[in-house]
């Protein structure tokens, strides 16, 4: 069946779908972001996106084209038009249309555009059984990475060089210490056998998979610190791996070529691991991936 996206009010075929020339967020990315997994044909933390997109929004000075229970609908009626059982939903908010300059004297309409695809979780779900390998780069991006901006030239840039080193994704690294990854977070557990990620701030996106993350350590009692790590002791870690919307818990098994701890995921990883799916279920009522 053919792709329905959403436009400013209006559900049209996915290819059929446009926004002006002169919208703010294709001239200058001038806009945010967000994206739903959908489980079972559920909408997986939906909360928290909607919270983060609230904040990346009041940062920018952006304001919200509506209300929660209609953009719920909105997001609703894209699973049901797209017949979505498993994949994503994506959704962005740009500042809206206006002629092209750096001030604006007005406030222009936002524009709402959401898209939605069907991925395969499982692929992603195998790969976590043995771990995956990620590469560190420089961390070039601007002083405000915890709004969830549309301007992603340097992730995309990270991300293209660990493609092409077949790895599964860039670590980026400021001032020697790891910040996260080109799409996801970062996660140690040290030598010590503290489980480590780097704190919020205006250096990384609060992933709202972290979040879920950071309350069940606490929950199973790890000995847990949201503390910077170097790049020196991620590649001497017991266990690494890392977290996002999309790839969940997904053990880091190498660094840079270097293996990390025994070259398969640790016991903590999977302990996470255990703990996140459970939450999955609670909330989509998913469990044939254990």
């Amino acid at each position: 069946m053919p792709r329905v996206s959403y436009v400013n009010g209006y559900y049209q075929r996915h290819e059929d779908a446009l926004v002006h020339v002169e919208d703010r967020g294709y001239q200058f990315a001038d806009g945010v972001y967000e994206v739903c997994a959908v489980l079972g044909g559920v909408l997986h933390d939906l909360d928290g996106h909607w919270d983060r997109l609230l904040r990346s929004l009041n940062n920018l000075d952006i304001d919200l084209p509506m209300s929660k229970a209609a953009f719920t609908v909105v997001l609703k009626q894209m699973i049901a038009k797209n017949r979505l059982k498993e994949g994503i939903v994506y959704y962005q908010i740009t500042r809206g249309v206006a002629s092209r300059d750096h001030a604006l004297g007005f406030r222009p309409r936002p524009s709402l555009v959401v898209t939605a695809k069907r991925v395969g979780f499982k692929d992603k779900v195998m790969l976590a059984r043995h771990g995956v390998g990620v590469i560190m780069a420089p961390d070039m991006r601007w002083a405000r990475c915890d709004i969830k901006s549309v301007a992603l030239l340097p992730n995309i840039l990270v991300k293209e060089v660990a493609r092409r080193r077949q790895a599964f994704e860039a670590w980026m690294v400021r001032g020697g210490v790891v910040t996260e990854g080109s799409l996801s977070n970062s996660w140690i557990v040290d030598e010590h056998g503290v489980l480590r990620t780097h704190p919020l701030g205006s250096q990384i996106l609060g992933g709202i998979t972290r979040q879920t993350l950071c309350r069940l350590a606490q929950d199973l009692g790890l000995s847990f610190e949201e503390r910077a790590f170097t790049v020196e002791e991620a590649k001497s870690a017991r266990e690494a791996f890392l977290s996002s919307s999309s790839s969940f818990v997904m053990p880091v098994t190498e660094i840079d070529g270097v293996q990390i701890g025994s070259g398969l995921p640790g016991e903590i990883t999977a302990q996470l691991s255990a703990a996140y799916w459970d939450y999955v279920e609670g909330q989509t009522g998913v469990n044939h991936w254990r």
